[in-house]
């Protein structure tokens, strides 16, 4: 394996695993902290855990134990991934993490950087945009987990960690690799472990990923990955084996979890057009919805590949959490979700779409999944996937923020072999 990469959730592996497979390496998605060695053609290793939103010691310790797996694997330079709008509280979790990798590597000067130009996340003075918006005043500021408050990444990021975090500007990215370079070693000689670096466009990830060659450690959204693969080519030590993925035909449904603006469009457009099913979480929380009555819904309405969604407004979502309690309703819509997962491929679903990281999370872990092939990507940021080991299941794990308003058709036609 050259590059070993940990993910603080699962959409996010995918959107970075996708990233290293375009690049042409052999890419394969490991849930969680694997317990056997990978196969012998894997490239590029993602490691996708539950720990964005969990305590931060908790992520620490799970991201120390992912990074034990792939030292042991004998990864050349490791990949810290989280999402490209830097979801974390002031308490963690992405410096917590970020600073402990490094200490365990003897790493400093560690690039900080969630840019995905595509995407419109661009980074500039140390700020994170979303589009033409500060971060903070793009809407996730009201995130239900994750608020985030400040677009200053080196200030968000101080409050989070022990040591000094640094911060290099596009003049110097712009400038190019070794200047890049030097100012990256120039941070690390004034102790500062995470330095945050500029982004405008993906000529400047590829100058950051041509400024880390033979650096262990560096940490970003999926388009700090843009670059790393050239690296290992001009060595010669990319196989060029192409995707592991395979398409599956046969039954298909959708589930959707996320309340973002993304998915809330997607989920008008599906529904349009396919029997979808909204649930209800303050029956669910009274114990009056169940997994049973809504897999019954489903699987009537199985032929024309139907929707389940929890998918509401921040102001709604809000005020659920304000009358149950946000960790007590997190907790039963992901179980209700993972549930649902399990009883749809139970009875035969062989194509599966999840939109949200927390809900792909709890479908992954309900359906017992260890490691995907990843494959070719629906919409930027999400591949296809596959899975054999345990039965043939093809799924799409979605970030709520990501894909174009008929992501899920697309999705389900990509997953079954459609160009």
């Amino acid at each position: 394996m050259l590059i070993g990469c940990i993910a603080d959730d699962f959409t996010g592996a995918s959107d970075l695993a996708n990233t290293l497979a375009k690049s042409g390496l052999r890419t394969i998605q490991f849930i969680g902290v694997p317990g056997e060695a990978a196969p012998a053609d894997c490239e590029a290793g993602v490691a996708a855990l539950k720990s964005r939103s969990i305590a931060a010691d908790r992520a620490v310790a799970l991201s120390l134990a992912a990074l034990d797996w792939l030292q042991a694997q004998g990864c050349r330079q490791y990949l810290f991934k989280y999402c490209s709008t830097f979801d974390s509280t002031a308490q963690g979790n992405i410096g917590p993490v970020g600073e402990a990798l490094a200490e365990r590597l003897g790493a400093k000067g560690v690039v900080v950087c969630p840019a995905f130009p595509t995407t419109g996340r661009t980074v500039y003075r140390g700020h994170l945009f979303v589009g033409d918006k500060l971060l903070s005043e793009s809407g996730m500021e009201k995130h239900p987990l994750n608020p985030m408050t400040d677009a200053n990444l080196a200030r968000w990021l101080a409050r989070q960690c022990r040591k000094p975090v640094g911060q290099v500007s596009w003049p110097i990215v712009a400038a190019g690799p070794a200047a890049l370079r030097a100012a990256l070693g120039a941070s690390a000689g004034r102790g500062e472990v995470l330095t945050v670096v500029d982004a405008l466009e993906d000529r400047d990830l590829l100058a950051i990923g041509a400024a880390v060659d033979g650096a262990p450690l560096l940490t970003g959204g999926s388009g700090v990955a843009l670059g790393l693969a050239d690296n290992f080519r001009r060595q010669g030590l990319v196989a060029g084996c192409g995707l592991a993925f395979k398409p599956i035909e046969g039954p298909a449904a959708v589930i959707a979890g996320s309340c973002s603006g993304a998915t809330l469009g997607q989920v008008r457009r599906y529904g349009a057009a396919h029997p979808s099913l909204a649930l209800d979480i303050d029956r669910l929380m009274a114990g009056k919805t169940t997994p049973k009555a809504a897999l019954d819904y489903m699987l009537g309405n199985l032929p024309a590949a139907p929707l389940c969604y929890s998918s509401a407004s921040p102001e709604e979502v809000q005020a659920v959490h304000d009358r149950h309690g946000r960790e007590l309703v997190a907790a039963a819509v992901e179980g209700f979700f993972g549930r649902l997962a399990l009883g749809l491929v139970e009875a035969g679903v062989k194509r599966l779409v999840v939109a949200g990281g927390e809900t792909s999370g709890a479908v992954v872990t309900a359906l017992g999944l260890s490691a995907f092939a990843v494959g070719p990507e629906i919409d930027p940021g999400v591949p296809a996937l596959s899975t054999s080991r345990q039965g043939a299941l093809a799924l799409a794990l979605k970030s709520g923020n990501f894909g174009a308003p008929d992501f899920f058709e697309k999705a389900l036609g990509v997953l079954q072999g459609a160009a």
